[in-house]
């Protein structure tokens, strides 16, 4: 290698003086100075940057943190009110059961008088829309008028809400208008599964209502 090319690479570090020596070893030297140099200034640069990603990462800690607590705060108000509904209905009888709370009546009415009173409670007649629901009506041992009916068209069975029956737990046999006009389901007083049966409207049984709490 020439002592011109040396001398190119040294003007990087012109402090160093390099040019006015002509041996490999002050050369070198001079070439280790300025690696040093980009050494420290490297290291230099990654510092910094550890301490802005480290800034960045804190900042976006803080700011879910606060979105949390913003949240937190927000479910805290929603609380009282809550608490004070769910103590109220346990102090009138009602039976709490996964994200409902339900009324099992002590006396016996029609279908529909069964209905409105569930509906002055700010409830309805129970819709049993999940296995666990069904097997939860199997502690009463009550014959009990549920939400279905099909009065406004025979055979074709709906909830109190207007959705139509899915998956349904008739007894065997039923439904099938024994007695004529059997147009309501009732859950019959008998500790199985499949517990339905359809009876006259106008006949008096007890009632489940079913109170949905806000999720």
């Amino acid at each position: 290698m020439s002592f011109s090319l040396y001398f190119k690479m040294c003007n990087v570090c012109s402090d160093c003086q390099c040019q006015n020596y002509y041996t490999f070893f002050t050369f070198h030297l001079c070439l280790c100075v300025c690696l040093y140099r980009c050494v420290g200034v490297s290291f230099g640069l990654l510092c910094i940057l550890q301490v802005v990603l480290n800034i960045s990462l804190r900042l976006s800690l803080a700011f879910q943190c606060f979105y949390h607590i913003d949240n937190m705060l927000m479910f805290k108000k929603d609380i009282p009110s809550c608490t004070s509904c769910s103590l109220s209905l346990f102090q009138k009888g009602w039976v709490h059961f996964r994200s409902s709370f339900y009324y099992i009546s002590s006396t016996e009415k029609t279908w529909q008088e069964s209905r409105d009173d569930c509906v002055s409670r700010g409830a309805d007649l129970m819709i049993i829309d999940s296995q666990e629901e069904q097997d939860f009506t199997r502690r009463f041992s009550k014959d009990m008028w549920i939400g279905l009916t099909d009065r406004a068209q025979e055979g074709t069975w709906r909830w109190v809400d207007g959705t139509l029956l899915q998956r349904s737990y008739w007894d065997n046999g039923a439904p099938n208008d024994m007695s004529g006009e059997e147009d309501c389901a009732e859950i019959i007083d008998e500790d199985v599964e499949n517990s339905w049966n359809d009876w006259p409207c106008d006949r008096q049984i007890h009632w489940i209502c079913e109170k949905k709490m806000a999720p």
